[in-house]
């Protein structure tokens, strides 16, 4: 139990900031953390060792995400058929409290970007999100999605180049 103690000293900080990049919310992203890690503890004796430590739990921490963002669908398209709205939706709330026109100066580029990036198909998608968001390594996105350093590199460059060529259309 020593060396659990030890691995989440050394990348708790790591799995975190993965998942605070993409729940946007520190508390989410912390109580996300927790459960990167006590399934973690579950699968130790199914770590191999065939990555490093650190790609092994982003591994778990972006199931861990997924999961988490499929039941947030589930709630939220039940909230909508019920007429609540995002009523429930407490960054929805933060958000009526911005003026419209900050927040759209804010993220205009921005949101022509991540509308670009949306439509992008998998795994292109996961790969720039990954590398965006998750700051990970080539290396690390190649071991998460089972491929090579070098496809991480060359799908991250094609989605690179596939949302600047989206954005320019737009801008036309």
């Amino acid at each position: 139990m020593d060396s659990m103690e030890e691995i989440y000293k050394t990348h708790a900080k790591t799995v975190y900031g993965f998942l605070l990049t993409r729940t946007r919310d520190s508390d989410t992203a912390q109580e996300l953390t927790q459960e990167t890690f006590y399934r973690a503890v579950k699968q130790w004796k199914g770590f191999k060792g065939d990555s490093a430590v650190s790609t092994w739990l982003c591994g778990i921490a972006r199931n861990v995400w997924l999961e988490y963002a499929r039941k947030q669908k589930k709630r939220l398209d039940m909230e909508r058929d019920l007429g609540q709205g995002d009523m429930m939706n407490p960054a929805a709330a933060k958000t009526v409290q911005e003026s419209a026109e900050e927040t759209h100066l804010a993220m205009w580029d921005s949101m022509q970007v991540l509308r670009a990036l949306h439509n992008l198909k998998e795994p292109v998608r996961e790969t720039m999100y990954l590398r965006l968001t998750g700051n990970l390594t080539f290396k690390q996105i190649g071991e998460i999605m089972g491929r090579s350093e070098n496809w991480a590199r060359v799908t991250f460059y094609r989605g690179k180049e596939s949302i600047l060529k989206e954005v320019k259309k737009d801008e036309t």
